[in-house]
């Protein structure tokens, strides 16, 4: 079984309130990641809105940190991807990627996207919820996009093989950095607002055009963004989330991004990795071939970040 996620804040996490990937009560640990053949997992480091300037660089430096020493500490049974050719997808591998949310991180300085780089980072939103010097998050008031900083951060990161990540972008940020990105675009972690109407979530148009771009669209697994009611947000929500975004023609397009430790667990449909292959008979009872369900759930985002020269 091949399981390839787009996105979690478990990393941050084990920063921030000391776990350690190897055995913890998160959504994510080396010890469940055991029953996949191949695992391949996004980890973001995730900033605040609150935190800005050098301290915030700081930050990202001390998870990015912390991601290597946690990598160390399991004795090769994890191993980052950082270059071409590291994404070997060799049965038994937990494979790691260093992302970014919320480009704040920079600090604020363009020449930190080099730093980016140098640490693996592979994909990066320019903002999270709220307003920041690169432009306006999902969450924030007004109706601005993208920033003369934030234009010059798209084109930086585009020169460093960093792919942009819109999942928490306005939709007037979203519209600047189509017009402006060079790269396919992804939404690593937002689902159909057709079916759940969170300002969280992608429009059809905003779907065509991250298709058209050649990127993906990571499901997310919180209840929130899975049903409007999200007491009653269930794994059959998933479905109709795939089921809309395959009708818009996502075959090679949809992926997962199931923000693993970016809530509680009650919040999510599923208690952690170890309900992945529930959630994967799920597909296939409902006569989802195999081949497709092993492109969702592994083979499109594989196949993207090999299509890209990303790893």
């Amino acid at each position: 079984m091949r399981y390839f996620d787009l996105h979690c804040d478990t990393m941050t996490e084990c920063y921030v309130n000391d776990r350690h990937i190897e055995s913890n009560a998160l959504h994510i640990d080396c010890n469940r990641a055991a029953q996949f053949d191949t695992y391949v997992q996004c980890y973001a480091v995730w900033m605040p809105d609150s935190l800005h300037g050098d301290k915030a660089f700081q930050r990202f430096l001390h998870v990015a940190e912390r991601f290597s020493a946690e990598i160390r500490s399991t004795n090769q049974t994890m191993c980052q991807c950082k270059a071409p050719g590291d994404l070997e997808l060799s049965s038994n591998h937990h494979y790691a990627i260093l992302t970014v949310e919320n480009a704040t991180a920079l600090g604020g300085k363009i020449e930190n996207v080099a730093e980016f780089a140098r640490l693996g980072v592979k994909l990066c939103g320019l903002t999270w919820n709220g307003e920041n010097e690169l432009g306006r998050g999902v969450r924030a008031a007004g109706e601005g996009g993208i920033t003369s900083f934030g234009s010059q951060v798209v084109e930086e990161l585009e020169r460093n093989h960093i792919i942009i990540d819109v999942s928490h972008a306005s939709p007037e940020l979203f519209f600047d950095v189509v017009s402006i990105a060079n790269n396919p675009i992804v939404a690593t972690h937002s689902n159909a607002k057709s079916i759940c109407h969170s300002a969280r979530n992608l429009t059809d148009e905003q779907f065509f055009i991250i298709r058209e771009s050649g990127g993906l669209v990571g499901l997310n697994l919180y209840k929130g963004f899975l049903n409007d009611e999200q007491g009653k947000a269930c794994m059959d929500d998933v479905l109709r989330h795939a089921e809309h975004f395959l009708s818009l023609g996502g075959e090679d397009t949809l992926a997962i991004g199931a923000d693993w430790d970016g809530g509680a667990k009650e919040d999510f449909v599923a208690s952690g990795i170890e309900e992945i292959p529930e959630l994967i008979e799920l597909f296939l009872r409902h006569n989802y071939s195999e081949s497709l369900t092993d492109k969702i759930f592994f083979k499109n985002a594989a196949d993207f970040f090999k299509r890209e020269n990303l790893l």
